[in-house]
């Protein structure tokens, strides 16, 4: 395949710490600019990776003629922004989650026709996660009724960004949208009707813990914990009437060693541990959307995919302020 020719959208520390070292891997994958709102800072980052071209502004990046698609890691309020302006200058856009900060504002990008444009969640091309989806489709664990998930880090520093509430900052944006996708991703369904718990920082206004319940119909479930402000842990269990799987680091899955899930019979805690090949996420992921941009793979996860995870997002702040089950 013909590598894709990317641009980078900032220097936002996920990209340049995660997605880009991934990408960097591939020789499907061709990054031939970054650009800041800072000029420095863009050529610092271009010379640290080896990218060509440093770009002072996302505009001026974005007429580049020469790149095909573009990577948007911003902050979440400039998410739709700056992916309708990438879209407008011709490009494809993989932006980073979550698409918006609302259903509504993210509904702005049904009017992009022409290009893809996709949410970057890396966990639906991560092997662990290919290979849990693989066996509950076989029902090797029976049926699946739940799916528990935990996911926390700690984060007081007011400067950062997921700690400022009027940009999108908070728990259930940042790190709830894992949940949520997961669980849409396994049960192969739609949550009927959401309910969750809050406790907001009293200082950032930020929710700083996050929980809830997704009812998936059928006797299925979501139930979740994420937090910005707990000791760092990640884990999802997948229960089924015959068995378990445990996926050890399911969302910020290491790059450089193999990453490992847990199958569970019907004898409690007995079980085998699955080493997978070494991977990275963020190469596959960023693999996957550039066999779309060259026709040798059909669209996945697009813009209504996106919609529907923010629809659930906002079903759960309603029930926040309503106390009760919301429908998506």
């Amino acid at each position: 395949m013909k590598p894709v020719k990317w641009g980078i959208i900032s220097t936002a520390n996920i990209g340049v710490a995660k997605v880009l070292p991934g990408m960097l891997k591939s020789k499907d994958i061709e990054i031939v600019a970054i650009s800041s709102r800072n000029k420095k800072t863009a050529q610092e980052w271009a010379k640290k990776l080896g990218i060509p071209k440093a770009y002072g502004s996302y505009e001026e990046m974005l007429a580049d003629p020469e790149i095909e698609a573009v990577y948007n890691p911003l902050p979440n309020h400039l998410h739709v922004p700056l992916t309708l302006a990438a879209a407008k200058a011709g490009k494809h856009v993989l932006c980073e989650k979550p698409i918006a900060i609302t259903a509504k504002e993210a509904m702005q990008l049904r009017k992009i026709k022409n290009v893809f444009v996709a949410e970057a969640f890396m966990v639906r091309h991560a092997t662990q996660w290919l290979a849990a989806r693989d066996l509950v489709k076989k029902k090797k664990i029976g049926e699946v009724r739940a799916i528990q998930v935990l996911f926390s880090y700690f984060n007081r520093d007011p400067k950062n960004v997921r700690n400022k509430a009027d940009i999108g900052g908070g728990g259930l944006l940042d790190i709830g949208c894992y949940p949520i996708t997961v669980s849409r991703y396994i049960f192969d369904g739609e949550p009927t009707r959401v309910v969750g718990t809050f406790d907001r920082d009293p200082k950032f206004r930020t929710d700083r813990i996050a929980g809830g319940l997704a009812d998936f119909g059928q006797g299925r479930h979501l139930s979740f914990t994420v937090s910005t402000q707990l000791a760092p842990y990640q884990r999802v269990n997948i229960m089924g009437t015959k068995g378990r799987i445990e996926i050890e680091i399911p969302f910020n899955a290491p790059p450089d060693r193999p990453n490992r899930y847990f199958v569970q019979g019907m004898e409690m805690n007995q079980g085998v541990w699955t080493e997978l090949p070494v991977s990275d996420q963020y190469q596959l992921q960023a693999e996957a959307f550039g066999r779309v941009v060259r026709k040798k793979q059909k669209p996945f996860w697009g813009v209504e995919d996106a919609i529907q995870n923010m629809k659930i997002l906002d079903a759960f702040f309603r029930s926040e302020k309503t106390g009760k089950w919301e429908k998506p």
